[in-house]
């Protein structure tokens, strides 16, 4: 079918990978905890939509640019990791001045999920990783003698984001259920604050060192 093989292998491996836990996975997690489900599915599709762009990146070739392009994929990498540090530079001091004046609101109020969305869509945008990650495994359920391989390089990308929904959706679930009782009190929700402020700062650091 469009010169795509072995469908169901190509569903369990993606299925195992997106259970793996990485950056996504945590960035939906703390976003749950700390803003319960609604926060955590803004950014669960945030995050799908950035994968869907690297998906048709990947079959116009412009991945295979950062694969072969160091200073492409510096700048792509220190545009990710600057916007990551500023947004968690942002988060902590928001918590330490609330913390210093002892305000008596909760410092992480829910946040329109659009803007989650579109925090979300650029943290996985601005991911180098994975842009090569789609360049690195799709092709291999790609037939050589493809016809259109732009075409299959697509149908698997959907495929894939797809099925990343009935992993990190239900993450975002249990997460904000874990978290229920902590964003109700405003000692835990500065301290929620200061931690999803350091996971950006964090993922800033691991973004900064990855190499092509």
């Amino acid at each position: 079918m469009n010169g795509v093989h072995d469908v169901a292998l190509f569903i369990a491996a993606g299925l195992l990978l997106n259970i793996t836990p990485g950056p996504d996975m945590a960035y939906i997690a703390a976003r749950s905890v700390a803003g319960g489900f609604r926060d955590g599915a803004a950014a669960t599709f945030g995050i799908t939509a950035g994968c869907v762009v690297h998906t048709i990146a990947a079959a116009a070739g412009l991945s295979a640019l950062l694969a072969t392009s160091a200073a492409t994929f510096a700048i792509v990498k220190w545009c990710g990791a600057a916007y990551l540090l500023y947004a968690g530079i942002r988060l902590i001091a928001r918590s330490t001045n609330a913390r210093r004046e002892d305000s008596p609101h909760r410092v992480l109020a829910p946040a329109p999920p659009s803007r989650i969305f579109r925090e979300a869509f650029v943290i996985n945008l601005f991911n180098p990783k994975v842009a090569l990650f789609y360049l690195a495994f799709l092709p291999q359920f790609i037939a050589d003698d493809a016809a259109a391989k732009a075409l299959s390089f697509v149908l698997l990308g959907c495929l894939f984001n797809f099925n990343s929904l009935f992993v990190n959706l239900p993450v975002a679930w249990l997460a904000s259920r874990a978290g229920r009782g902590l964003r109700g009190s405003l000692r835990w929700s500065r301290w929620l604050t200061s931690a999803v402020g350091g996971l950006f700062v964090l993922l800033a650091a691991r973004l900064a060192t990855l190499e092509r």
